[in-house]
């Protein structure tokens, strides 16, 4: 349980991250959400096979990263930690489509390996963005956007307290784990029966706890409405980098840059 605590705990960095003041934390939240919402659905539209044609995608992240001052091992880390769901999505791939697709030499890869490199290649865009946006705009900030952008609000509250119970639920069951790893000697209370107990009690004390939370916001004056210490204002700034990078996104899904690039060095060593 302290790993799952420290795991979860540990997300909380990305709103930490997402205090900084630079260039793209003082962008509008909106023009940073839409940006990346082109991205994803542009990488998430190539062909399963598409390998070569992803590879310019990463400049995005890469140049966000480097404008923002994140820290790289932090959102690799982060970004490991979720792999395994896009390795059980492809990982049968190799074994179901066996065709030749590429020849290196005398090396044959097959179809299925291929769409298995696609799809990691496409899994680390697109939550990497998502990472990213988080540590640049906060968790707040991306539903503030999704309401402002049309987001039903209701809908976009639910979202963000969502998110703040999960660390309320991962607390709760801390605490229950501690008080019976202190209360249990020689294997006593690690009975199946004693663990359906403590599930049934961590929802009662989550909910009010949660009711609590909730009774404290009400005092605090909390209408539904989420705020942000910086105010919204699209500019000059946040309409270039939404068109520019949007503009750069649509022409790489529409032209391969490493073929054209490839093609043209071929002619010219001729």
């Amino acid at each position: 349980m302290a790993k799952i605590e420290s795991a979860f705990f540990d997300i909380a960095t990305l709103d930490t991250l997402a205090g900084r003041d630079t260039a793209v934390h003082r962008l509008d939240p909106r023009a940073k959400l839409v940006t990346t919402l082109v991205f994803v659905v542009t990488v998430a539209s190539f062909d399963k096979y598409e390998i070569s044609a992803l590879l310019p995608f990463f400049l995005f992240p890469v140049a966000m990263i480097a404008l923002a001052d994140l820290p790289a091992g932090y959102l690799l880390k982060k970004l490991l930690l979720v792999s395994p769901f896009a390795l059980f999505i492809g990982v049968l791939n190799p074994f179901l489509d066996r065709q030749t697709l590429v020849e290196l030499g005398p090396l044959a890869i097959s179809g299925g390996w291929v769409s298995f490199g696609s799809i990691l290649l496409r899994f680390t865009l697109t939550v990497g963005a998502a990472l990213i946006l988080i540590a640049t705009t906060s968790f707040p900030g991306v539903c503030m956007a999704l309401e402002k952008l049309g987001t039903p609000r209701v809908f976009a509250v639910q979202l963000l307290l969502l998110y703040r119970n999960l660390f309320v639920l991962v607390d709760e069951g801390s605490r229950m784990v501690r008080a019976r790893a202190l209360r249990s000697f020689h294997g006593r209370g690690r009975e199946m029966a004693v663990f359906g107990q403590m599930i049934g009690q961590l929802l009662l004390r989550t909910l009010e706890r949660a009711r609590r939370i909730h009774l404290a916001m009400l005092c605090r004056g909390f209408d539904g409405e989420i705020r942000l210490p910086r105010p919204l204002k699209i500019g000059r700034a946040e309409v270039l980098f939404t068109l520019g990078w949007s503009a750069a996104f649509i022409l790489l899904r529409l032209y391969n840059l490493p073929r054209l690039v490839g093609g043209l060095l071929t002619e010219l060593a001729r």
